[in-house]
């Protein structure tokens, strides 16, 4: 039976998605380039033998319109006999990027391909693609009895429904922060990181980042304490007065700049090249959920990968959750009941940040990390996503 393994994985340092950024001044194509080329020139593959290239971006328009994925192989210098495609599964594009390019792999369509994600948020805006627009029609707004809601709000509702305060929020939020910066601090980071010069805009500084900009050592639930509700408004609180308005900037993802790629083989090809893999992709779901609770999917999705792999919660050994918002890794942890010293090990998107369509490619090469770290053997990943969806893949460590 053929398997899909991972014999390298590679991203950007994580930039503040925002004008003066570290990654700011980069194209997005340039910046994702970039990073195949890293990837490429750190495993040695041959560039010629790689059949697809599948990235994830989340706001395909400006300059991650026209298909950004196709634009930065050639950027890379990669032989334009290299395809690609970009995809959208919303934040977790770059996961299911990693489904794609592993599920190709056990049918038979590829032997070698690439999975990858990149968003510059500093240059494409979030909602740049449908700005102006309604991109749901008049049948969903039916369906829905107009109750749809932005990311901000299924955040709150998921809050509420589960009972969580504000004090619970702020104390996840502070740990996620602590935990990057002890990664930071220890060097754990260093192996999955490649070192991109410093553009804030202007070309670039003569400086190099190696490390993720978003981490605030000094952030604590006092601090945070002090943040105003992110998404309250008078007019809101009327729409929606069953909510508790716990939700703020410091309890959510940072808008980010980053890339994130990893080469994926049919195991007996990586092994007759010489390569050594690091990881198998061993279980793939992805759910639909409710479009308007949004961010809950992560359950089910988790729930339905562990069933195919006939695992259970205590089989894993490392899990990435990803941190849209805390209330869904918190919502998450009440119905799964996880060991927390196994979750997000390294901190998580509150404190390192969440390029859209690079954050899934970005959480396996930490989980990577982590298992080889700690020694673990299953690594869970598992994303929410906008419309109420999510991923889950389950890896097994091989190196």
């Amino acid at each position: 039976m053929r398997e899909a393994v991972i014999v390298d994985a590679v991203r950007s340092p994580i930039g503040k998605g925002k004008p003066g950024g570290a990654l700011s001044g980069w194209h997005p194509a340039d910046l994702l380039g970039t990073v195949l080329a890293g990837l490429v020139e750190r495993t040695g593959v041959d560039p010629s033998t790689i059949e697809d290239v599948i990235a994830g971006c989340v706001s395909q328009a400006g300059e991650q319109s026209f298909n950004v994925a196709r634009n930065a192989v050639l950027s890379a210098g990669l032989p334009e006999t290299v395809p690609a495609t970009s995809i959208d599964r919303q934040c977790g594009s770059s996961q299911q990027a990693v489904h794609f390019a592993a599920q190709g792999i056990i049918a038979g369509a590829y032997d070698v391909a690439i999975a990858a994600g990149v968003e510059v948020m500093s240059r494409v805006p979030m909602f740049s693609s449908n700005m102006g627009t309604d991109p749901y029609g008049t049948g969903t707004h039916e369906r829905y009895d107009n109750r749809l809601v932005p990311q901000g709000i299924s955040a709150e509702m998921i809050a509420a429904k589960w009972g969580f305060s504000r004090e619970q929020l702020d104390e996840f939020a502070a740990g996620s922060h602590a935990k990057a910066h002890h990664a930071t601090q220890e060097g754990w980071f260093e192996p999955e990181i490649l070192p991109l010069a410093v553009d804030r805009g202007e070309g670039p500084t003569g400086e190099t980042i190696a490390t993720d900009e978003g981490i605030r050592p000094g952030s604590t639930p006092e601090v945070l304490a002090g943040l105003r509700p992110a998404f309250h408004t008078e007019e809101l609180a009327a729409e929606h007065p069953d909510l508790s308005w716990v939700v703020t900037a410091g309890g959510a993802s940072q808008l980010s700049d980053g890339a994130a790629a990893l080469l994926l083989m049919e195991r007996e090809t990586a092994e007759e090249a010489g390569f050594t893999p690091r990881a198998a992709v061993r279980h793939f779901a992805v759910v639909g959920d409710d479009p308007i609770l949004m961010l809950t999917g992560v359950i089910p999705a988790t729930e339905q990968v562990l069933a195919r792999a006939d695992l259970t919660m205590a089989d894993i050994d490392a899990f990435e959750v990803n941190e849209a918002f805390a209330p869904v890794v918190l919502a998450w942890e009440a119905e799964m009941k996880p060991d927390m010293d196994r979750v997000n090990v390294h901190g998580g998107a509150i404190a390192n940040g969440h390029p859209l369509g690079a954050s899934g490619a970005k959480l396996m090469t930490t989980l990577l990390g982590v298992l080889e770290r700690t020694g673990g053997r299953y690594g869970l990943q598992t994303m929410c996503e906008g419309g109420g969806m999510a991923n889950a893949t389950i890896i097994e460590r091989l190196s």
